[in-house]
C-alpha cells in the first residue's frame, strides 16, 4: 500500500475535494493543515511551492493533481477495476456548480435518475469564493464553500449521485447519448452541460494561493469587502474598466495595470475611468507576482515593459479581468452551436440544437455570471429535461 500525505487547509475547496476523493476510494492518508501546523512540513518536499493541496505519494510530489492523475497513481495499485455501466441514465450532468446542483434537486426529487460529474471542486467557482454576499436568503452572506456544500447535501438527499471525475466526450447515438468518462462509458437519455466558464489566469506566483482570499474575478460579488481599502485591477478591456468603475463605490484607491500601451475598452468607459480620481492607470505594466502575509494579499509586483523596472503596488486585494473562457472542450463534433465567445447557444427551454442536450449556467450564451441566476437556470433546465423525457 502506498503512503499518502496531504497538505492543505480547511478553507481550501480543492483540498476538501481531494480528501473526499481519497475517502470515497478507501485510500488511507495522513492530513496536515498548513494553517495549523505551518508550511515547513510541506516545504521539505518543495521549498518554493505555496500551492495547496500538495500530495506526496511515496516519493512523488503532486501539486493540486487532477482525478485522472490520482486514479493512475492510486487506483491501479489497489487493483481496482472499472465496472462497465450498462444502465441508461435519465440524465447525466457535466459540472457540479450551482446550476447543476440546483437542477439535480429538481430532477432527483421527481425520481429522475441523476448523475453528476465534476472534475474539480463541487460548487465550481462559488466554492472557491471566500464569501458570497449577494445570494438571496443570507442577510449576513455565506462562505462560498458552505453554500456549495449545502447545495450538494440537498441534491444528494433527494438521490443525486455525484462522481468526482471527468467527461471527456459526448456523442449522440440514436435517441441516447454516449459519454466517455473517467469511470468508463455511460449512456444517458439526456445531458445537462453546466460546466460554467473559467477566468483566464495570469499564471503568476500568488494567484492561485490567494484566490478567494484577496484575489478575485467578480467586483459585484466581492467589491463590498474592500470599503476604504486599496485595490489593484488587472486588465485593459471593457470588463476591467466596468469592474474598476464599480469598485470605486467601495475602495479608496485603485491601481489599474494594463500590459499594453492603451485601453482596449470602449471610449465611453475610458472617459469615465479618466474622470474618476480614485482610478490610477498604469500602461505598459505586466503583473509579475501577488504577494501576501499571513494569508492576506499585501502587494502586487508590476514590471514596466519599456524600462524593465519593477514596482510594488501596495494593495489589500486584486481583481483580475483578462478574459473568460467557457469550459466546452468535451463537446467537439456534437453539433451544438456556439457564439463568438465560445459559449453555447440554447433556446428558451435551455435546449441546444441537439435534442436532449441542455445547458445552464455560465457556459450558456447570454448568462449573467451570477450564482442566483445560475440556480434559476438549473431549475428551468430540470423542468425542460422532465418534459423531454416524458415525451419519449
Amino acid at each position: 500500500m502506498k503512503k499518502v500525505l496531504v497538505y492543505g487547509a480547511h478553507w481550501c475547496a480543492e483540498c476538501v475535494a481531494v480528501k473526499s476523493w481519497l475517502t470515497k476510494h478507501d485510500i488511507a492518508f495522513d492530513y496536515h493543515d498548513v494553517d495549523v501546523e505551518g508550511r515547513d512540513g510541506m516545504h521539505q518536499y518543495d521549498k518554493t511551492n505555496e500551492t495547496i493541496p500538495l500530495l506526496v505519494i511515496d516519493d512523488e510530489v503532486l501539486i493540486n493533481p487532477s482525478y485522472d492523475i490520482l486514479s493512475s497513481r492510486l487506483l491501479s495499485s489497489k487493483g481496482k477495476q472499472v465496472e462497465k455501466d450498462t444502465k441508461i441514465h435519465d440524465v447525466v450532468m457535466v459540472g457540479a456548480g450551482p446550476a447543476a446542483l440546483a437542477a439535480a434537486v429538481y430532477t432527483a426529487r421527481e425520481d429522475i435518475q441523476t448523475t453528476i460529474f465534476e472534475k474539480g471542486v463541487i460548487g465550481g467557482l462559488a466554492a472557491i469564493t471566500d464569501k458570497v454576499d449577494n445570494y438571496p436568503g443570507f442577510q449576513d452572506g455565506i462562505e462560498g464553500l458552505k453554500l456549495a456544500d449545502n447545495l450538494r447535501l440537498q441534491a444528494e438527499r433527494f438521490g443525486a449521485v455525484i462522481e468526482l471525475g471527468e467527461v471527456n466526450a459526448v456523442k449522440k447515438v440514436g435517441d441516447v447519448f454516449k459519454l466517455d468518462t473517467t469511470s468508463g462509458e455511460m449512456t444517458a437519455k439526456t445531458v445537462l452541460v453546466a460546466t460554467g466558464s473559467e477566468w483566464v489566469k495570469l499564471g503568476i506566483p500568488g494567484e492561485v494561493e490567494f484566490y478567494g482570499r484577496g484575489v478575485h474575478n467578480c467586483a459585484t460579488c466581492d467589491g463590498a469587502f474592500y470599503r476604504d481599502k486599496r485595490l489593484v485591477v488587472v486588465g485593459g478591456g471593457n470588463s476591467a474598466a466596468q469592474e474598476a468603475l464599480f469598485l470605486t463605490r467601495f475602495a479608496s484607491h485603485i491601481d489599474i495595470l494594463i500590459r499594453g500601451e492603451g485601453w482596449k475598452a470602449s471610449d465611453v468607459l475610458v472617459h469615465e475611468v479618466e474622470a474618476n480620481k480614485k482610478l490610477h492607470v498604469h500602461f505598459n505594466t505586466t503583473t509579475q507576482e501577488i504577494v501576501g502575509v499571513d494569508g492576506k494579499v499585501t502587494k502586487v509586483v508590476g514590471k514596466n515593459t519599456k524600462t524593465g523596472k519593477l514596482h510594488d503596488f501596495e494593495t489589500d486585494g486584486v481583481f483580475v479581468f483578462v478574459g473568460l473562457k467557457p469550459v466546452t472542450y468535451f463537446l467537439k463534433n456534437t453539433g451544438v452551436e456556439f457564439d463568438d465567445g465560445g459559449f453555447i447557444k440554447t433556446d428558451l427551454k435551455l435546449q441546444t440544437k441537439v435534442p436532449g442536450l441542455f445547458v445552464a449556467g455560465d457556459v450558456r450564451s447570454g448568462a449573467t455570471m451570477q450564482i442566483a441566476s445560475a440556480v434559476g437556470e438549473g431549475a428551468t433546465a430540470a423542468l425542460s429535461i422532465r418534459e423531454y423525457i416524458e415525451a419519449k
